[in-house]
């Protein structure tokens, strides 16, 4: 079965590898979009939406790779690939610990390419709703991850970073419960964070874009579990 639905972003500036991959990708049902280094990648997410995934490479002019998650991460959660031929076992292990879900090295081998992106894949959620530049919720609530902000009735709010990862991976799973263990390793992985610290931030975000924050409809508290947002709802 092929994965159409499934959008990947490829970023390397080399665009023989950029042509490779493309062909790759898409013989494997997935949809791509390039990108020439990780600047013009951020301009994409913003224009187009987030991806189910990227693949990055490391060393590219203007902006690198390790840079371009950096800065990805601080309005989301999107699962990245490093795909480089810097093979340095420091560099290896900071891509991983701090970057990426998977770091391959160039030559890579096509199929084994495809294994890791499913692999990648197949551990997040059936996306309930489609990450476009701005996400409709409702006709109350609209979000736009990449820039930060909520549109709450006719209100602009700013969103912090903490907040917009939290509504990316909450979105994300919409209908299901995300457990506080796993918010707690995907919003700060590499601190030792405890649960008071994400539900202070849960008030916060409440308090932007609920109707009742005592009350909410958005983010609910599944008790002794983690937290649910509303599955969309069909037309």
């Amino acid at each position: 079965m092929k994965d159409y639905w499934q959008k990947i972003l490829v970023v390397d500036d080399s665009r023989v590898v950029r042509i490779s991959l493309r062909e790759v990708l898409e013989s494997a049902g997935y949809e791509v979009t390039e990108a020439e280094d990780g600047q013009q990648a951020l301009t994409l997410i913003k224009t187009r939406g987030i991806p189910h995934l990227a693949l990055v490479d490391l060393h590219m002019p203007r902006m690198d790779g390790f840079t371009f998650c950096k800065k990805v991460h601080q309005f989301c959660d999107m699962p990245v690939i490093m795909l480089t031929s810097e093979d340095d076992e420091t560099t290896v292990v900071q891509g991983l610990e701090e970057h990426a879900e998977d770091y391959v090295v160039k030559p890579f081998r096509k199929q084994e390419l495809v294994a890791r992106i499913k692999r990648v894949l197949g551990r997040m959620e059936s996306y309930s709703y489609t990450f476009d530049p701005i996400i409709e919720i409702d006709e109350r609530l609209a979000v736009d991850l990449p820039n930060r902000k909520a549109f709450v009735e006719t209100e602009k709010l700013s969103l912090t970073p903490t907040e917009a990862k939290l509504l990316y991976i909450l979105i994300k799973s919409a209908g299901r419960t995300v457990s506080t263990e796993y918010l707690l390793q995907r919003v700060w992985p590499l601190e030792d964070a405890f649960e008071d610290r994400l539900h202070a931030h849960i008030y916060r975000l409440r308090k932007k874009i609920e109707v009742d924050p005592k009350s909410p409809t958005y983010v609910v508290s599944d008790w002794g579990k983690g937290y649910t947002f509303p599955p969309k709802v069909k037309a």
